[in-house]
């Protein structure tokens, strides 16, 4: 009984031993998963999120003559709720008209000023005018009296009928330089009447477009339409609280919803396959079963930076194709951009994909029982597939992610594209390269040039040992131009390393048989 006992506990022993043993080993299979390389039809596309606006709308401004006025900036005290649905000439917003109100008074000062200047230079130049038509009466008076003087003196002395005759003249002389100034004077005071004239108008007509404006700040609907709140520069819709510049005073817009857009920004990166005609197709956020068609009429040559990122992107314009009552500005879409289509391709999963050095692409294939680390061409891609132009042929199969001991295995590289890799530790590999590491029969390793061991080393060598380190020193140098050819080992100290296989590990057994 006890020897059946044994029995037992052995076989059950050996069970789970097995057990353990083989669901150990076979765990990293399961977990790796392996997919067959896709062919067929394959769609290049770019997908990017936007905004729908109209693509014609009116727009819904307050004052346009502000700066004419030094007024530059106009805070909307009050509007209608974004969305509502006005008739033409129903009320839309009340715009703070304190500073222009500061304005309008001290307006109406500068006519008042104005006014009273123009009184007063009316009542000097009257003034004025009137003495100077005294004082020329005067002086006419005083050339008659002269001539009755002289022509009384006609029987006095000589000297008296020349003193007379002197008078006369002097009396002429006056009177004809008091015509003359008169006549200057008079032109004076009516250019100078003409000015005062000239800014009482213009603060008439200031204030009366002032007057004009006033009824502005009120905004009104100039046509039937749903109110659309405009953008600032921050690209903030406006609201109350808000200000509008005198540059543009848009409150808001009614848009034209028949013909609808979407505004989206392309990557950099991909802008160069993007162009106008391209198929676009267009889902929303708000109704996803809903699918829509668009075309790219419009693609921006200079890109921006958007607020709170760093990346530079470019505005594109995608057309809706036909109207649907279901489209509201503002709503975001979807836009998956057909950017090329291949009628036969191959193709992975992007997981699939790997590279090293940012030039070399590469997969995990699955061969019969083997795993290989092989080079691929990459051509177009989407969001979650590659196109495979070189490396792989229809019925292979490749692994999702990386096979567990194939991370450091060598990149089996396609011929084809020997000499157009972009590798840049190229140069590094090149100066390692010049230098070998060998090891001593007695277990020392040493590094020597890559042409060959230095004069020291022939002075170490004796009897046997010379064979010996010379063959060391061939299988050495073989191993790294095997280690070379295969772009394998880039890391320090890794580029002579012998494998398992090398030439180094073969000449050491050689040697130990024949000593």
């Amino acid at each position: 009984m006890k020897k059946y006992s044994l029995i037992i506990i052995g076989a059950v022993v050996v069970v789970a031993v097995l057990f353990f043993t083989f669901r150990g080993s076979g765990k990293s299979e399961v977990n790796e998963v392996i997919l067959p390389v896709k062919s067929g039809k394959f769609i290049v596309d770019i997908t990017t999120t936007g905004e729908l606006e109209a693509k014609n709308s009116v727009k819904i401004q307050g004052p346009t003559r502000l700066r004419e006025f030094r007024i530059y900036n106009v805070t909307i005290s009050d509007i209608i709720p974004e969305g509502t649905v006005v008739k033409k000439g129903e009320w839309i917003a009340n715009l703070d008209r304190s500073e222009f109100n500061t304005k309008l008074q001290d307006q109406q000062i500068e006519l008042e000023q104005a006014q009273s200047q123009y009184i007063q230079t009316q009542l000097d130049t009257a003034l004025q005018m009137r003495q100077a038509r005294d004082e020329l009466i005067n002086l006419e008076y005083a050339v008659v009296e002269a001539e009755l003087v002289l022509e009384q003196s006609a029987y006095e002395p000589p000297a008296t009928v020349k003193q007379n005759e002197i008078n006369l003249e002097k009396a002429k002389r006056n009177f004809q330089q008091a015509k003359d100034n008169y006549i200057i004077k008079y032109e004076q005071n009516k250019a100078k009447m003409a000015d005062v004239a000239a800014e009482r108008r213009k603060s008439q007509r200031e204030l009366n477009s002032m007057m004009e404006l006033a009824n502005s700040f009120t905004v009104f609907a100039p046509e039937d339409g749903m109110v659309i709140y405009s953008k600032g520069w921050d690209g903030k819709a406006i609201k109350a609280g808000s200000q509008i510049n005198s540059w543009d005073p848009t409150v808001a817009t009614l848009p034209d919803l028949t013909t609808m857009v979407s505004k989206t920004y392309i990557n950099e990166v991909d802008v160069r396959k993007i162009k106008s005609g391209q198929q676009v197709e267009i889902g929303l956020d708000a109704f996803p079963e809903k699918k829509l068609k668009g075309i790219i009429t419009n693609v921006a040559n200079v890109g921006e930076q958007r607020p709170n990122s760093d990346a530079k992107v470019f505005e594109a314009t995608i057309e809706i194709q036909g109207s649907d009552d279901m489209l509201k500005p503002s709503m975001t879409t979807s836009n998956r951009i057909i950017t090329s289509v291949l009628d036969s391709a191959l193709y992975v999963p992007l997981e699939c994909l790997h590279s090293k050095d940012d030039s070399i692409s590469y997969v995990f294939l699955r061969k019969g029982i083997k795993k290989i680390k092989q080079e691929i061409q990459v051509g177009g891609t989407n969001n979650n597939e590659a196109v495979v132009n070189l490396g792989l042929e229809p019925g292979d199969r490749v692994y999702l992610s990386v096979p567990e001991g194939m991370e450091d295995e060598p990149i089996a590289l396609l011929p084809e594209l020997d000499g157009k890799r972009n590798i840049e530790e190229e140069p590094k590999v090149e100066e390692k390269a010049k230098e070998r590491v060998i090891t001593l029969p007695d277990g020392r390793k040493i590094t020597v040039p890559a042409d060959g061991p230095p004069g020291g080393m022939r002075r170490m060598r004796q009897g046997g040992q010379q064979n010996q380190e010379s063959n060391e020193a061939t299988g050495a140098s073989v191993g790294a131009e095997k280690v070379e050819g295969n772009q394998e080992n880039t890391k320090s100290g890794e580029a002579s390393e012998p494998t398992k296989e090398s030439p180094v590990e073969k000449s050491k057994e050689s040697t130990s048989q024949d000593s």
